[in-house]
């Protein structure tokens, strides 16, 4: 799945640290979500479909 980063409006995500060390910013597209390191932005991100990123949630939400 590819999705082109500049069409993306990332946020920074409610799972990031408080003090901003461990950031993530996500970003929602028709299909699914997007990620990417706040620190390291020209990196890159990860495109996840709906149901892969629904997965990846409720993992989270267990752990």
């Amino acid at each position: 799945m590819f999705t082109s980063e500049s069409h993306l409006q990332f946020r920074k995500s409610s799972y990031s640290s408080a003090k901003g060390q461990d950031c993530v910013e996500v970003a929602d597209f028709p299909g699914g979500s997007a990620v990417r390191d706040t620190q390291n932005r020209e990196a890159g991100h990860l495109a996840f479909g709906s149901a892969e990123w629904d997965a990846l949630l409720k993992a989270a939400a267990r752990s």
